[in-house]
């Protein structure tokens, strides 16, 4: 009977046993119609009722404790309660006999001397929804201050302050915002965005207005993209952002329009500011981030002048400060994507560590320059063939997120990226993990989004190469992987890879035409990189039976792209696709030459 009245809640069913042991009832079938008036003093309005009977003071030191929810010291409590010390211990004696609150297991959590819990969540809940509207808030406000005033810091106190009525109070403002940067300190970028939201509609003076504002986008950057524009946009267009601020603010408003797919946009973006900003060293850097987001275009024009200046520019860089470093990395990844030396590729990149390490200010969590750079600069190691370099690179950003708490786009990335490691390792097992965890986080941050394409690119092409067709095909068709490409560079390039899935189910004719694509797409862009983009080897295989002679034309094209990027993925693969062209020794010949390779 215990059981049904309680509906089986191990809560109610073990406060409903006590309640039976004070009441004395008697085990027998004449009394159990007693046990559902019992059982309703557990819970809201007869907790509530049971609660009153011990006294005022009792109710206001339950409703104090209540209000200060976690880690009750009977100290806090009697302060917020306005009881003296000797009533407030009365009370809390009275509450634990009730069974309404209880002294936490010391083994547990090793409370400090004097704290209490309540007995269940349910308690707790009961007990703060029967203090009054306007007691409660106003129970909050004194509990905002005695929290800050016993050192708990900004971040404990705010969760009072969000339930406090706005009040035009700049010390509220004051201590929102500095919760939000504790917040984001610890990988808690929601608390933070409640914060500000809240900070906002205090609201701040006018000449802070625009800092709060900024504040609030860098808390929703890679969570929320489209959000994150709107807040920067209105913050640069107020008053109170100036100097290196301001500079901060542009560049993430570019990052959060790249991550948004409105790349063109992020590009005019820091191409305007750096235009208009006096100072040389906030102009590199817009500069730099220009060339940045336009190195990552994946349009179909490229300007001619672009590579050459980023060359001559790297080519004065000793990497000496982060700003030198930046156009090391960018003019490594350059020169990777354009298919370039390999060794060049990664003598550039070496001189952007410092002591074979990132530097300090361009780590995978450090805001001046994003994660963008430390990620080209991986990506650059990963397809130069350096792969223990980006192998460590990867796992570290993945750690770094992970301790950081960051769980959006940041998170989604690290692990398509570690999935790529293991991808271009031959670890397919561990990379589709990897790219399945990257793929479930990008789909909470937004579909569509560079992100979104990165997980799912790497994933259909590493079901590929496991030999999972059919599990390929599902997962393109959930996922949207087809044309229109975002305006983003996605590694490897997504055209290859959906070719080669149209070829695998038996649609040669428009694999084929998805390849052609790809080879005006690289021409346009002068991207002859032949691992990242790959299609001269796929087309060849493709073209065999139909059109031998330009079958073997373009292998030979790939033979001699390949050994001009000088990798040994690269030369091996070339020679794979030579071998598959030929026939009896040569094809074994070949095929020899490429295992020593690969």
């Amino acid at each position: 009977e215990v059981w049904a009245v309680t509906g089986g809640n191990p809560y109610e069913t073990v406060e409903l046993l006590a309640k039976v042991q004070d009441s004395e009832l008697q085990p027998v079938e004449a009394e159990a119609a007693e046990l559902r008036a019992l059982n309703r003093t557990a819970r809201g309005g007869g907790l509530v009722a049971r609660l009153e009977q011990l006294g005022v003071d009792s109710t206001r030191f339950a409703w104090a404790a209540a209000i200060l929810g976690g880690g009750i010291t009977v100290d806090m409590v009697a302060r917020l309660a306005t009881l003296d010390p000797a009533d407030a211990a009365r009370c809390a004696e009275l509450l634990r006999g009730a069974r309404i609150l209880s002294v936490p297991d010391a083994g547990a959590g090793q409370p400090g001397a004097g704290e209490l819990e309540f007995v269940h969540p349910l308690i707790a809940t009961a007990v703060y929804n029967s203090i009054p509207d306007a007691l409660r808030t106003a129970m909050h406000g004194i509990a905002a201050q005695l929290v800050a005033d016993s050192g708990f810091g900004a971040a404990a106190a705010s969760r009072h302050l969000l339930k406090v009525h706005p009040d035009d109070d700049q010390e509220v403002v004051a201590q929102l915002r500095e919760a939000a940067r504790e917040h984001l300190a610890v990988g808690a970028p929601d608390a933070a965005r409640r914060c500000l939201e809240r900070a906002l509609q205090e609201p701040p003076l006018p000449e802070s207005h625009a800092r709060v504002l900024f504040e609030l986008g860098c808390a929703t950057l890679l969570t929320a993209p489209a959000t994150t524009i709107g807040h920067l946009r209105t913050a640069l267009a107020m008053p109170g952002l100036e100097g290196e601020q301001r500079v901060d603010a542009v560049f993430r408003l570019s990052q959060a329009l790249l991550h948004n797919d409105q790349l063109e946009e992020a590009v005019r973006t820091v191409e305007a500011e750096a235009a208009r900003n006096p100072d040389p060293s906030a102009r590199l850097r817009l500069q730099a981030a220009q060339y940045m987001w336009e190195g990552i275009h994946a349009g179909e024009t490229s300007s001619p002048h672009r590579s050459a200046r980023l060359a001559e520019l790297a080519a004065t860089c000793t990497g000496r400060d982060n700003a030198e470093r930046a156009l090391l990395i960018l003019r490594g990844f350059d020169a990777m994507t354009h298919g370039e030396s390999a060794e060049e590729v990664v003598e550039l990149c070496d001189r952007a560590l410092v002591n074979g390490r990132l530097a300090p200010g361009l780590g995978w969590t450090d805001t001046e320059w994003g994660l963008e750079l430390p990620m080209m600069l991986a990506s650059s190691y990963a397809y130069a063939d350096r792969l223990d370099r980006a192998e460590a690179l990867f796992t570290e950003a993945l750690r770094a997120y992970e301790s950081a708490g960051w769980s959006g786009g940041h998170l989604s990335l690290a692990h398509a990226y570690v999935g790529l490691g293991h991808r271009r390792r031959g670890r397919l097992r561990e990379a589709e993990q990897s790219l399945r965890e990257s793929l479930r986080i990008a789909e909470r941050v937004g579909r569509g989004l560079p992100l979104y394409w990165s997980a799912t690119c790497n994933l259909v092409d590493t079901l590929l190469a496991r030999g999972h067709v059919e599990e390929a095909r599902t997962v393109a068709e959930q996922y949207g992987f087809a044309p229109p490409y975002p305006s983003t560079i996605v590694l490897p390039d997504p055209r290859p890879v959906r070719a080669r899935l149209l070829l695998a189910t038996g649609r040669t004719k428009e694999g084929i035409n998805e390849l052609e694509a790809a080879e005006k797409a690289a021409a346009a862009r002068g991207r002859h990189n032949p691992v990242v983009l790959p299609w001269a080897t796929e087309l060849a295989r493709a073209l065999a039976g139909e059109d031998p002679g330009r079958a073997a034309q373009l292998a030979t094209d790939a033979r001699r792209q390949a050994e001009r990027f000088g990798t040994d993925t690269a030369i091996g693969e070339a020679l794979r696709c030579a071998a598959a062209l030929e026939t009896g020794q040569r094809a074994v010949r070949l095929a020899a030459q490429a295992v020593t390779y690969l």
